[in-house]
C-alpha cells in the first residue's frame, strides 16, 4: 500500500500527473465559470466568478474547455454519461443555451416538465403538474389563486433577490417578441388579472413545460433572456449546478470581499449579503 502511495504521489507531482488530475476534475467534478450578465442580479452578480459542481444532475459527458469539444462518445443519447437527480424546482442551475451550445446561462428552475405558467406585468405564477392537493400542502394559501379556473402559486420562490424593474414594461416587450415570432409564451386573457395595455384583452403570457424539461427564468426578471423567449430546457443541456464564489470583482474591478468563499445557497439566501447587491446599478436591456 506504501508503495502505491508512493507511486501515486510522484505521479502526481509530474507535469503529466498534474494534467491529469485537473482535467478529470474540469470533467467530472469542478468547472470555473464567470457570471457575464445582470439576469440573476440580486443573486449572482456580473463578475462573479465561481465553481459549478458537475455532479450534481447527473455527469455531462466531457468537453474541452473553450472549444466545447466532446473527449467521449454520447453513449446515452441525452448527453451524460451517468444519470441523477434532476434539477428540482427553485434551484439554481447552469446548462448550455438550446441555441448555441457553447453558451453557458445560469438561470432558476422556475417550472418542471407538465407544469403550467403564467407571467403577466411585474408578476409569475405556476402550477405544478401534480395539482390541486399539492399545492394546497405545499404553499402557503396567500398565495394561492385561481386563474382561469385553476390554482396556480404566484412568486413561489421567496429568495430576496429575485425581483423586477418598476422602470420597464416587460409586457410590451414579450407582446413585441410574440409579434415577431420569438418567443416561447402565448398570449391568454386571465379574467382575475388587471387589464394590462388599455384595449387589448390579452392580458397575460402562458405555457405549459414539455415532458422532461425545465423552464428556466432569471432572477431579475425584467432583464432575463430565458424559457419565456426560447423555450424550455432539454436534460441534454443541463451541465450543473453553482457552486461557491472565489473571485468576484463590481464595475470598476474592486474586488466584492463580502462574496469571496459563499456557497450559493448562502448568496441567494441571506438578506444582508442581497442588500449589498441591490445598491449596484441595474443593467439595462434582456441577458
Amino acid at each position: 500500500m506504501r508503495k502505491f502511495l508512493t507511486k501515486l504521489y510522484d505521479f502526481s507531482a509530474s507535469w503529466t500527473g498534474t494534467i491529469v488530475i485537473v482535467l478529470f476534475v474540469i470533467f467530472f467534478i469542478a468547472q470555473a465559470f464567470v457570471i457575464p450578465s445582470g439576469s440573476m442580479k440580486d443573486t449572482l452578480l456580473v463578475k462573479d466568478f465561481l465553481f459549478a459542481k458537475k455532479f450534481s444532475y447527473g455527469v455531462p459527458v466531457p468537453r474541452i474547455p473553450w472549444i466545447e469539444q466532446r473527449v467521449l462518445p454520447d453513449f446515452n443519447g441525452n448527453d451524460h454519461l451517468f444519470v441523477s437527480d434532476m434539477p428540482k424546482r427553485g434551484d439554481i442551475v447552469i446548462f448550455r443555451y438550446p441555441h448555441d451550445e457553447k453558451i453557458h446561462f445560469v438561470k432558476r428552475a422556475f417550472a418542471l416538465g407538465g407544469d403550467e405558467v403564467i407571467f403577466t406585468e411585474k408578476a409569475t405564477y405556476l402550477r405544478p403538474s401534480e395539482g390541486d392537493e399539492y399545492i394546497e400542502q405545499n404553499y402557503s394559501q396567500d398565495d394561492i389563486i385561481v386563474l382561469n379556473g385553476k390554482k396556480f402559486v404566484k412568486e413561489p420562490y421567496k429568495f430576496p433577490g429575485i425581483h423586477y424593474d418598476d422602470s420597464v414594461r416587460m409586457f410590451e416587450q414579450m407582446l413585441y417578441y410574440y409579434n415577431a415570432k420569438k418567443l416561447a409564451m402565448t398570449p391568454i386573457n386571465v379574467a382575475e388579472l388587471p387589464s394590462v395595455i388599455d384595449g387589448l384583452s390579452q392580458n397575460a403570457f402562458y405555457i405549459k413545460v414539455k415532458d422532461g424539461e425545465f423552464f428556466m427564468m432569471g432572477d431579475n426578471r425584467d432583464h432575463s433572456n430565458d424559457s419565456r423567449f426560447w423555450g424550455s430546457v432539454e436534460y441534454r443541456y443541463i451541465v450543473g449546478k453553482p457552486w461557491f464564489v472565489y473571485l468576484s470583482l463590481d464595475k470598476d474591478y474592486k474586488i466584492r470581499w463580502e462574496r469571496i468563499g459563499r456557497f450559493v445557497d448562502t448568496l441567494e439566501s441571506d438578506e444582508n449579503i442581497v442588500n449589498m447587491a441591490k445598491k449596484e446599478d441595474e443593467i439595462e436591456g434582456i441577458y
